[in-house]
């Protein structure tokens, strides 16, 4: 499997939710699970690879109480989401607010996961990893 790939530009309805483009759509078809994650956006994650994700989650849980509290917070904004029959998904309005969503979104592939960006944070967090593959890493 080549992974999740590819840019995407949408827009959340007035019910927070965004169209999952048709290429991405087909390993969500039993639904899937919404969290924040590093750098201010949100990961969809595959069934398979959230229970993945959460096995990393309780081995960190377990070293520090930083881990912990990491991990609680997690857990605690993790959404099962479903996408309809229409290829929408709904974003829990807590999880828009944390990723700063509104309006105009970007959907990224990232290889093992759907990121999902409000495009000034977007804008903001990859210019100098753009710069690297311009070839301007000055």
């Amino acid at each position: 499997m080549a992974g999740f790939v590819g840019s995407f530009e949408h827009s959340l309805d007035v019910k927070g939710r965004v169209i999952l483009p048709v290429r991405f759509r087909e390993p969500f078809l039993r639904g899937g699970f919404l969290t924040p994650i590093q750098g201010g956006c949100l990961a969809l994650w595959t069934p398979s690879e959230f229970e993945r994700q959460t096995e990393q989650m309780l081995t960190m849980s377990k070293e520090s109480s930083t881990g912990r509290d990491r991990a609680r917070m997690w857990a605690a904004t993790a959404a099962d989401v479903e996408i309809d029959k229409q290829g929408r998904m709904p974003i829990p309005a807590r999880l828009r607010e944390m990723a700063h969503l509104d309006g105009e979104v970007l959907i990224q592939g990232a290889i093992d996961r759907i990121e999902i960006w409000a495009p000034p944070l977007w804008a903001e967090r990859i210019q100098p990893s753009e710069q690297w593959f311009l070839g301007d890493d000055a």
